[in-house]
């Protein structure tokens, strides 16, 4: 080892050795060796590194490429090149570094910082701080500065962890010392910039007591609750709480702070395990104040308590070691559990759902459960956007207008969980990168992942405790049998029963429906049942890393040739479903069946286990049974019949959502749809726009890949019009992306069908994603292609839409004239094309088309002139209708009353617009522009109060969107601090006349 060698994560990653700086090459070779460093000297397999390093996007070069990386770290950290004092050593299948004599500044951090805990400790105060004031100095800038990618974000925040319970812990013994101003400076700006921590708000209501301003801390206090109620719905905890009220009663015993007491050393997250063991290494972490107590995290949100997990087998039977070890796992701390790699149908679910049922007690504030079908034969795995918006609303989240960004989304995530003791089970992971942003940041809670990879990444990065989950052992398989079956009917063919469960592979799953298949057919013996084994094509061998499917198709075929004609039938035709579940009219529409009877083949699927009832309604098969299924739909039915079952799922889907758009878009123009196919029957919802609202999000992810599978088989006009379906509940839900997808794909489809008015379609379903995408220009394109489009092909009522799209798009652009112009256009447009009184919605579309002429005059600053238009289309509204539309013109109607001094009525306005927002699906990301215009309102009123409560509201959404005016939310909020000053409505441009 060379004398004198230093390294840094602190900030950027950096190596000295003795004053001269080390060149560390291209971030990604610093990258590997930042994850070498941070391993605690345990070995990291290869397989591990390329996972930090690249993540899913690794080339198929990276093995090669990582061993380039590791050679020429080598040689820069040991120019001498002798193999007895290698820095970095090959150990079989991975890499390992020893530091020996060299120097790391984290483990210095963590030696400094134990250092003041032993003179806290022994009383000296002075000499805590000054230690800790050495640890900090250590850091340069944020952790791991120059990595990228999900690993580093990780063990960043860790590290960020790490350094803010030494400031909090720093912070104390200062405050112990006396220096309550200096220690107030600080405070202000470390609650600045972590609002949601109550240890630096705690602190700073402390130092503001101490200095004699008991009004500021009670202030300091109510900014707390108020944030808190906001952002996660909980009130502060109960240490800051007790401050509040002693502050409250002027408690002089705070005034002088006792002797600090001796306390127990507290260790925080270790900043990278490479292994389980590398985890539970010995490291002093800060050591937590001893007065004012330090709450880690807000409480729970007891709002909100899921309990999700499955129901537990009926029989489940072994596993007594695999049990044993978890059992042994400390629960005060983030564990991940992976299965066997490859694996399938060997219990993994089973064993995590029995597992997590045993320990769930220890979880008070709930159990969530989410399959990511990591290794769906048809879909695609769960994104983890998809999957971070699946738990933050079982977890209470506000849903309406959850950002895009996956690391938003996460940190949203991470939030909400601080504190709380969850249990989460991840099943059917595809790999370390779906998880990873799926992982709490602090301890407390248990994570479960399965999957038939090894998910070595998260062993080696994140501390997960692996744990192989082989086949059941021969006497825990006779037992399976022999608690399904009855031991009599085992014990009688015994020779049967042996030869059952080697055929089998001792495969849990192949048992259990090898047992299902005997259990409902008395006549059959275990002899024939174990010659049908012996004599089927492919067998049952024993497996290990490849994948079972093969080999349990033989074990499927034997509950599968046990049913009826029908059923059998519409267990083929379910494997063209694209999943994850499918309804019972969906189901009855793809077989071309009546509901009643589809209901009672399902119920003998469910009987047959090849199917499952996972919710009121709703039904799914396990992936390798859908396999199954869709292998026997290809080879058994003849391609005119698939072709013909798709077709008829398709329909049932696309003149369902085309009902649903007729419910709760009615200020849009309603397509043509050839007539169903024979056997459909849509859903019509009765008249009810919330059920419409509902199935719409019930079925998102179902609508998401059958656009995909339709384009896939070139089902042109199912795609192109299914993406159409879909355009106004994705734009409301703020889902962009998803919206530019399906609109991709509709657009392909539509040059490939060489329709104009489909390609119009398309083209402005991809301009209306611009408030999450940007690139207005392009956007812009896109709807002047489609009014171009329309206009051609004489549909004048579509290009009376698109021109409501453009106007909305130019005035993005800051083209007002424009915006006016075209909103014009729209409404001229939809007056030509409306056949008069009776025509009820299209008074609705002019309705719509009056209101977006409002809006651009009201932004030109002719106020009168926009309340007229507006009053107009509200009279319509309220005749005939009351969707989305009227909430946009109750929004309209309000800024002209706000900018024509009339400030209750502009109240009166922003509330009704409101109150309809928050009734539809989802909509919150247009509460932004209301709630900004609200606040104005009840400023001009005098009600301060109630504006800095409508604009904090309008802030978070905006935050959480991205949304452009969240500086003009923050800007109103800093000058009604500073000066309680009006301002003048920063959506509207002008002022009022």
């Amino acid at each position: 080892m060379e004398e004198g060698l230093r390294f840094s994560v602190l900030g950027p990653v950096r190596a000295w050795r003795g004053g001269a700086e080390i060149e560390l090459g291209p971030p990604q070779q610093r990258a590997v060796l930042a994850v070498l460093l941070l391993a605690d000297g345990a070995q990291v397999l290869a397989g591990g590194l390329i996972d930090a390093v690249w993540g899913v996007s690794a080339p198929s070069s990276a093995a090669g490429i990582l061993r380039t990386y590791v050679h020429r770290l080598r040689k820069v950290l040991e120019p001498d090149g002798d193999p007895a004092s290698s820095v970095i050593r090959s150990t079989g299948s991975g890499y390992r570094l020893r530091l020996g004599s060299a120097e790391l500044d984290v483990d210095v951090f963590r030696d400094r910082t134990a250092r003041a805990a032993r003179a806290r400790d022994a009383g000296d105060t002075e000499g805590a701080v000054a230690q800790l004031r050495d640890a900090l100095g250590l850091w340069r800038g944020v952790a791991l500065a120059g990595v990228r990618g999900e690993y580093a974000r990780a063990q960043r925040q860790r590290l960020e962890e790490l350094r803010w319970s030494a400031e909090a812990v720093r912070l104390t013994a200062e405050l112990a010392l006396g220096a309550h101003g200096q220690a107030a400076a600080e405070l202000t700006a470390l609650v600045a910039e972590h609002p949601l921590d109550e240890r630096f708000r705690e602190l700073l209501m402390l130092a503001l007591y101490r200095s004699g301003r008991q009004a500021a801390a009670l202030a300091t206090y109510r900014e707390a609750q108020s944030l808190l109620a906001e952002e996660l719905g909980v009130d502060p905890g109960p240490a800051l709480q007790s401050l509040y009220q002693r502050v409250l009663r002027a408690d002089i015993d705070l005034l002088a702070p006792p002797t600090p007491a001796p306390t127990p050393t507290s260790p925080a997250p270790a900043p990278a395990p490479a292994s389980a063991s590398a985890s539970a290494s010995a490291s002093a972490e800060p050591v937590a104040p001893a007065e004012p107590s330090v709450p880690a995290a807000p409480p729970a949100d007891t709002a909100t308590v899921p309990a999700q997990l499955p129901a537990a087998l009926a029989v489940f039977v072994g596993r007594e070691a695999e049990l044993a070890e978890v059992a042994a796992l400390p629960l005060g701390s983030t564990v991940v559990v992976s299965a066997v790699a490859g694996m399938a149908g060997v219990g993994k679910t089973a064993f995590a759902v029995h597992w997590a049922r045993q320990v769930a007690d220890r979880f008070p504030d709930g159990q969530l459960y989410l399959d990511l079908r990591g290794f769906d034969p048809v879909g695609l795995p769960v994104a983890p956007g998809q999957a971070l918006r699946s738990l933050l609303e079982s977890l209470g989240a506000d849903v309406n207008g959850l950002p895009q960004d996956v690391d938003q989304l996460s940190a949203r995530y991470r939030t909400l969980l601080s504190g709380r003791r969850v249990l989460v089970l991840l099943d059917n992971a595809r790999d370390a990168a779906q998880v990873r942003p799926l992982l709490p940041g602090t301890p407390g809670c248990l994570v479960i992942v399965t999957s038939r990879n090894r998910l070595a990444g998260l062993v080696a990065m994140d501390g997960a405790h692996p744990l192989h989950l082989d086949v059941l052992t021969l006497a825990q398989a006779r037992a399976l049998l022999a608690r399904r079956l009855g031991h009599h009917r085992v014990e009688a063919e015994a020779q049967a029963v042996e030869e059952i469960i080697a055929r089998c592979a001792r495969l849990p799953l192949a048992l259990a429906v090898v047992a299902a298949r005997v259990a409902t057919r008395s006549a059959i013996s275990m002899a024939a049942v174990a010659k049908e084994l012996r004599e089927s094509v492919t067998g049952l061998d024993v497996l290990r890393d490849q994948d079972a499917a093969a080999d349990v198709r033989a074990v499927f075929s034997w509950s599968y040739h046990a049913l009826t004609t029908d059923a059998a039938r519409l267990f083929r035709l379910l494997g063209l479903h694209p999943g994850p579940d499918i309804t019972l009219p969906a189901a009855a529409g793809l077989a071309g069946l009546s509901a009643a009877h589809t209901q009672q083949l399902l119920s003998e699927l469910i009987q047959a286990h090849l199917a499952d009832e996972t919710a009121p309604g709703r039904y799914a098969s396990h992936d390798l049974l859908r396999a199954y299924a869709a292998e026997l739909a290809e080879t058994l039915e003849p391609p005119q019949e698939v072709a013909a079952a798709r077709r008829r799922m398709f329909d049932h889907y696309l003149h369902t959502g085309h009902n649903a758009v007729a419910l709760t878009g009615t200020a849009r123009v309603l397509i043509s749809l050839a007539p169903a196919a024979d056997g459909v029957r849509a859903e019509d919802f009765a008249g009810d726009a919330a059920k419409a609202n509902a199935w719409f999000a019930a079925e998102q992810a179902v609508l998401l890949a059958l656009v995909e599978q339709a384009a896939a088989h070139h089902f042109d006009v199912h795609t192109w019009q299914l993406a159409w379906a879909m355009a106004s509940h994705l734009h409301i839900c703020g889902l962009w992306r998803e919206q530019e997808a399906v609109h991709r794909a509709a657009l392909d489809a539509a040059l490939r069908l060489d329709d104009p008015v489909a390609q119009g379609h398309a083209h402005r379903g991809l301009g209306a994603a611009a408030p999450g995408l940007g690139n207005l220009a392009d956007r812009r394109g896109h709807v002047e292609r489609a009014v171009e489009l329309f206009t051609r092909a004489g549909d004048m009522g579509a290009c009376a839409d698109a021109y409501r799209t453009l106007a909305w798009i130019v005035e993005l652009q800051g083209d007002l004239e424009g915006a006016l112009a075209a909103a014009r256009r729209s409404l001229a447009l939809y007056r030509s094309v409306c056949r008069g009184a009776d025509d009820s919605r299209g008074q609705l579309r002019i309705a719509a088309g009056l209101n977006g002429v409002g809006w651009s005059l009201i932004l030109l600053g002719q106020y009168q002139q926009a309340l007229d238009h507006c009053r107009e289309a509200l009279d319509l509204y309220r005749r005939l209708g009351d969707d989305l539309t009227a909430a946009h013109i109750h929004d309209s109607i309000g800024h002209a009353q706000y900018h024509l001094g009339r400030y209750e009525e502009a109240v009166a306005s922003f509330r009704s617009a409101l109150a309809i927002w928050r009734e539809t699906i989802d909509a919150s990301w247009l509460t932004a522009d209301t709630l900004m215009g609200l606040g104005d309102a009840y400023l001009s009123l005098g009600r301060a109060d109630e504006a800095r409560a409508a604009w904090r509201k309008g802030l978070d959404v905006a935050e959480r969107l991205g949304h452009t005016d969240a500086e003009s939310f923050r800007t109103k909020l800093r000058g009604l601090d500073e000066s309680g000053a009006p301002s003048a409505c920063s959506l509207c441009p002008a002022q009022p006349s």
